[in-house]
Formats: C-alpha cells, structure tokens, sequence
C-alpha cells in the first residue's frame, strides 16, 4: 500500500511537530497549513489524500472548513480535536468529517486511524474499478446490481430497510456515520422516532450479519454518534 500524502491543519506547533514527526518516521508525505484559509488553499492546490484537521483555528472554525472542502471535494479529513463532548463530534461528522481523534492522542492510534482511512479509500478506488457493482468484505458480498446480500455461500434475506442502511454503511466503509447522517439517508428526515427505529433496525441487521461470538464484527456503535462498518482484513 502507497502511503499517503497528508495535510495537517494545526495551529499549536508542539502538536503540528509531534504529529509531522511521526508522519516523517513513518515514511509519509506531508504538507502543513496554520489556519483554516492556508488549508483550504493547500487542499486545493495539493489535493492531498488525507486531511488531518484541528477544529480550533484563529481564523475560521474548522467545521468551516469542512463544509468548504466538502463543496468540492470528498477526500477523507480526520478531525484531531480538544473538543471531546459528543455535540461537537456530531458537528464535524455531519458536516463531512470521516473520523474523528480527541487531544491528547497517541501516536498508535494516530497511525491507525490513517490505516483504517487509506484501506477505506483502497476500497474506494478497486470499487470505481470495477464499477462499484459488488462489494466484499471478508465473508459478506453485497451484489448492487442484483440487490441480493451474501454471508459467505449463504444468501441473507434482508428487509428493505436493512438493505438499504447495509448498503449505505458498506458505501462509507471505515467512515463514521452520525445518527443524522442515516436517518436523513434512509428515512429523508431525523426525529427522535426515526433514531429508535435506527437503532432496532441496526439489531435486527446485526443478529443477521454476526450470528455468533464467533463471527466477525461489522457494525461497529460509536455511542452517542452513530455507527461505523469496520473493513476487515
């Protein structure tokens, strides 16, 4: 796998030379911006494959930022933030943020969440190639085309609504998708009703997809924020 070019959007030093010694160590490219309009503009210029972004900038805020980015453009930005209470999240997430770090952070995690991101974005590449009609993750198949759900030789029997939220998380693999996110998708508004009904949904498709303590975990529940597919190896 190619390492990716990344650029990081800190304002504090200390944090903007830990995290860009760590990308150094590890053999990836960067570029660096200060705030929130040098960002946008490298972003633009270098279209970079990776976003790392703080949300406290001394010019725009950074959920700003992503809604601008996201005007053109859907390259993966992880959030790495001070800002840990769960509205905050939920902010940068629907506005388009793919994950999202709390400070302090390690650096193990840090490398992670750029691991889970790159395959994501492999899977995005190797799905355009062959015209996004099937999806695989270990076991589970999804034909787009024929609108049937494999798990291994068997074929799962899938309401409308499961299908159509499995589709949805296998689409955005490795990305979190707020509550919001989904209910808007699926159901086009997001009530209260429509989180309940998100979340009973999301047990009935779990039951069919891990049928035992052995089988792989898909879904993975960011509590309070949504649900995320994990890509397996």
């Amino acid at each position: 796998m190619n390492k990716a070019m990344i650029l990081v959007v800190e304002d504090d030093s200390s944090v903007r030379n830990l995290i860009t010694t760590t990308l150094k160590t590890h053999d990836y490219k960067y570029i660096t911006a200060e705030n929130g309009k040098n960002a946008i503009m490298e972003a633009s210029s270098y279209n970079p494959d990776i976003v790392l972004l703080d949300l406290g900038l001394p010019d725009i805020d950074g959920v700003e930022v992503i809604h601008r980015i996201r005007a053109w453009s859907n390259m993966p930005i992880i959030v790495i933030s001070a800002r840990s209470e769960d509205s905050d999240k939920i902010q940068a997430l629907d506005a388009g943020a793919d994950d999202y770090l709390t400070k302090p952070f390690s650096v193990e995690e840090l490398l992670a969440r750029l691991r889970v991101t790159q395959r994501r974005l492999c899977l995005m590449e190797s799905g355009a190639a062959a015209g996004d009609s099937v999806f695989t993750n270990g076991p589970l198949k999804i034909d787009f085309a024929a609108g049937c759900v494999y798990l291994g030789e068997e074929e799962l029997h899938l309401t409308p609504i499961e299908y159509k939220l499995l589709c949805l998380l296998a689409r955005n693999a490795g990305r979190v998708l707020t509550h919001t996110y989904i209910t808007e998708k699926i159901w086009g508004s997001s009530w209260d009703n429509d989180v309940a009904s998100l979340r009973v949904f999301m047990a009935t498709l779990r039951r069919k997809l891990e049928k035992g303590p052995d089988s792989p975990q898909y879904i993975q529940t960011h509590i309070g924020v949504g649900y995320r597919m994990m890509k397996l190896e």
